[in-house]
């Protein structure tokens, strides 16, 4: 369900319940989505059970007073995201410092506690819980509500009835919170960065109060099911639970509104039932739609989003209310004629291109932050993001996804399917075994998707990452699934599977890398990650952050040569180091003499990995299908497996995906040596011109030709034109493509470096993550470079909240401007500016060529101080400023 702040119907007349939330030492106004619905997120205290010794009889009573040790937290909180934005632990992402927090702190229950004021009770009073990591005993007003021996699981929603366990005036709510114990079904990390000290205990979602008349509505829903033929029609279906809490039947009439439709059906509930309910178009002509305004993934369409609101009245007087924000549009699943699955929206196929998406170490994200990482997303021209385990904090996270476009692929963690990750035996199904277990995750199931299923970017239900379940938990999770939610398709597991129960194959795969391979690995490996079928999870390796974020993680003393405190930021196990990457880049681009230099040859080498996994997949629709680059971003500071680093730093990786997933794009195929111009929308483009430009390592010329196209399909390719180094004396060679529209104007380009000396694959020692390399290319000329010279103009300028920056890039000089970056800092503390939206970035230019670049930024995130524009290049020699634009 969705609870947004929506206005109140126009048809609810009785003023808003006021009620007054204050904390142990500070009042303050609650928040409230309407008067039915109150959040309790605000001004709470926390403390280790071992400081105090009073019961939860005691500490929830009225005249209980929290001391001087108390935290001030708001929730969502983990005990330790609590205590460092107490200060308690600063720079914790720094060094090794994460290892010095003492774990014994955390291996005892810790309480939260909160005080509020309800000026006014109604008939029906609820609290909900929708997320306690791992267990907890819970008293209200000196009386115990819930119990640790059943309130348990970290994925559970918990509804508890307090209608009478509260007064009018001050209440007092406490929870005695318990660590997740060695093989709970808990929240976890893998091999992507350590675990936190506090293994994420806390509450770390929200709660609310939910405040009804003598009927309440529980779960609205809305299905809708487009007309794929000619997308002109679609249904709506509204559904919702409504509830007697009475000793008598009830006559109570469900009110609807979606934008300037309105409607309304009356139901007969009897006395302590709990009825069904369906608003169909079959009684209900408002809900058939005409024209509708559809919901589309990022590059296929708009995002348009619809409001429902309802409201429950009996003999006219609003007994509850709820806001649903929901889009239009269809889902489904299908195999191709090479038995892999793939996907369709409102009926179109569409090719995933996505990334894996963490929540922060501590569950500590701000809405700010999400949001940014969701509009980088878009930013890159994704259209998907893989949760494994991770299912946000809020919903805030599927509010952004609806909005920006980005599909999400919800599902569970590998963690509960290994046991040195549980903590307890597992077998080839995994972890979750017993009766009970099986039970509990079931529920987890409910509880996530009754609270997601409204949201338009949720697309398919991953019920299993790197195993499949076992057959009575697959049966329990298809007749959980076939009650709360048909809309969406089922994915049994994120790997290559068979039901043992249906016989059907999941048809997608898990078969890696995950550390650093050459682009030419996606376009010839037959066997593995190669593109083809849909990879649920592949990587080229590690992503080394950009020099000012790596600052900011390893002391100056120990960045420089890599080793363990460097190392420590990598990711896990097989990936504690960089060796195969480095291992690549000194054969590839030769020995790197400082960090500086190995920083700034790891973004070309990660611009050009990332930019070649997603092109592949893109070319060879429609073999393939999918693929989730792992991962899109990170839990704290790290320089494995991310396109952006935690500070929200982009690197090269980043813009080599932004570069791939182009709308309309010319892609150079490293196996046959061929490009191809590319159409990822849905409407085909006529009367284009491709200009292929190829340089040796001197900047010359060696081949200049223009290429009329005449029509590249949607969702479709053509190729262009095969590209012979074998006809040209030169190490190392610049190819140069621009894609050009009827009127002569460019509407985009690609640059790649090519080595004369093919690289070459040794697939006969493959392992589980990687494929090693028999013959590396040779980049070294790179590093002999002719420097040249540049003109730069930039401009500035505010709008609201939003700046824009622009600058303007022109190569003045006869030799090739490489691998150029535009930064925006801070003009006194010369820190970046982040997030950033570039248009491109870590551009080439040829000579005599200009591009501008364009940056939106947050004005609020720079504060008082000016920004500046600042360029750097792998072979700048001057750069002249001139004036603005």
């Amino acid at each position: 369900m969705i609870n947004k702040i929506y206005p109140i119907l126009r048809y609810i007349i009785v003023p808003v319940t006021l009620l007054l939330l204050t904390g142990c030492s500070k009042t303050a106004q609650i928040s409230k989505d309407n008067e039915f619905n109150i959040n309790l997120n605000k001004n709470w205290s926390m403390i280790s059970s071992k400081k105090v010794k009073e019961t939860g009889q005691r500490i929830s009573s009225e005249d209980y007073k929290c001391g001087q040790e108390w935290y001030a937290i708001d929730i969502p909180s983990t005990v330790l995201g609590g205590l460092v934005k107490n200060g308690e632990y600063d720079k914790w992402y720094f060094s090794t410092n994460l290892e010095k927090i003492p774990k014994n702190r955390f291996k005892c229950a810790w309480w939260f506690r909160k005080e509020f004021n309800l000026h006014t009770l109604k008939k029906n009073i609820s609290i909900y819980f929708n997320g306690i990591n791992y267990r907890a005993d819970i008293f209200l007003n000196g009386s115990k509500i819930a119990s640790s021996d059943t309130l348990e699981g970290s994925f559970r929603v918990f509804k508890i009835d307090i209608t009478n366990h509260v007064v009018k005036g001050k209440n007092t709510i406490a929870l005695k919170v318990f660590p997740p114990r060695q093989g709970d079904f808990t929240i976890g990390f893998v091999d992507w960065n350590p675990l936190p000290p506090d293994r994420n205990m806390g509450i770390w979602r929200g709660v609310t109060i939910r405040t009804t008349g003598v009927v309440s509505m529980n779960q609205p829903f809305v299905e809708t099911n487009v007309d794929e033929n000619n997308l002109q029609k679609a249904s709506i279906y509204i559904k919702t639970k409504l509830i007697n809490h009475s000793m008598e039947k009830q006559s109570a009439v469900l009110k609807g509104r979606i934008g300037d439709k309105e409607f309304k059906k009356e139901f007969i509930i009897p006395p302590k039932q709990v009825k069904n309910i369906t608003m169909s178009p079959a009684d209900i002509n408002e809900l058939s739609i005409k024209n509708p305004k559809l919901w589309w993934p990022n590059g296929m369409g708009p995002q348009n989003l619809y409001n429902l609101e309802l409201s429950l009245e009996i003999n006219g007087k609003p007994e509850d209310s709820r806001s649903v924000r929901f889009g239009i549009r269809s889902v489904s699943d299908y195999l191709n004629k090479y038995g892999y699955r793939g996907y369709k929206i409102n009926g179109k196929k569409v090719l995933i291109r996505g990334a894996a998406w963490v929540d922060d170490l501590f569950l500590s994200d701000s809405d700010k932050k999400v949001e940014a990482q969701l509009k980088y997303a878009q930013n890159m021209n994704l259209n998907c993001i893989r949760l494994e385990g991770f299912w946000g904090s809020s919903q805030k996270l599927y509010d952004f996804a609806d909005k920006y476009g980005i599909l999400i692929m919800a599902g569970w963690s590998c963690q509960w399917e290994w046991e040195n990750y549980l903590g307890k035996p597992v077998d080839k199904f995994g972890g979750v075994k017993t009766r009970e277990d099986m039970a509990l995750v079931a529920k987890y199931l409910k509880d996530q998707v009754v609270r997601l299923r409204n949201h338009p970017s949720v697309f398919v239900w991953a019920l299993g990452s790197d195993l499949i379940p076992r057959p009575a938990l697959e049966k329990k999770f298809s007749a959980v699934l076939s009650v709360i939610d048909t809309t969406r398709p089922v994915l049994l597991s994120c790997s290559d599977k068979t039901s043992t129960v249906t016989g059907i194959k999941t048809g997608v795969k898990m078969t890696g890398p995950y550390d650093y391979v050459p682009p030419v690995y996606w376009y010839t490996d037959k066997e593995n990650g190669g593109a083809f079928g849909f990879n649920t999870e592949t990587v080229p390796g590690p992503q080394p952050p950009p020099i000012e974020s790596l600052k900011k993680m390893v002391p100056e003393k120990d960045i420089w040569p890599i080793a363990d405190v460097f190392n420590y930021h990598n990711a896990r196990y097989e990936f504690s180091t960089m060796n195969t990457f480095i291992n690549a880049l000194d054969h590839r681009y030769g020995k790197s003499e400082n960090i500086s230099d190995f920083l700034e040859k790891s973004q070309i080498q990660s611009y050009e990995a990332a930019r070649a996994m997603f092109e592949s997949y893109i070319l060879n629709q429609p073999k393939a299908t999918g693929v989730i680059f792992w991962m899109m971003n990170s839990a704290w500071p790290e320089t494995f497996w991310q396109l952006f680093d935690w500070f929200l730093r982009p690197n090269g990786a980043f813009y080599g995906t932004m570069k791939a997933n182009q709308p309309l794009n010319l892609i150079y195929n490293y196996a046959d040596n061929a490009v191809y111009a590319v159409n990822l929308s849905m409407k085909p483009c006529k009367d284009m011109k491709a200009e292929i430009t190829l340089l040796n390592k001197d900047s010359k010329i060696v081949l200049s030709e223009s290429k009329k196209i005449s029509d590249i399909s949607a969702n479709g390719k053509t190729p262009v034109r095969n590209i012979s180094l074998k006809e040209f004396e030169s190490p190392l060679f610049f190819l140069d493509l621009k894609l050009l529209n009827k009127n002569g104007d460019t509407v985009s380009n690609n640059f790649y470096w090519l080595s004369k000396k093919k690289e070459r694959m040794d697939f006969t020692k493959t392992i589980w993550y990687v494929t090693p390399v028999k013959e590396f290319a040779d980049f070294s000329a790179l590093n002999n470079l002719e420097p040249c010279n540049i003109e730069i103009s930039k401009s500035i300028k505010f709008a609201g909240k939003k700046g824009i920056a622009k600058i303007k890039i022109k190569n003045v000089s006869d030799k090739i401007a490489f691998f150029i970056e535009a930064k925006l800092i801070m003009h006194d503390s010369k820190d970046p500016v982040l997030p950033v939206f570039w248009n491109d970035n870590y551009i080439s230019l040829l000579p005599g060529d200009q591009r501008e670049l364009v940056c939106e930024f947050y004005k609020f995130d720079t504060g008082k101080q000016k920004v500046d524009i600042i360029t750097t290049g792998f072979n700048l020699r001057k750069i002249k400023t001139v004036e603005g634009n």
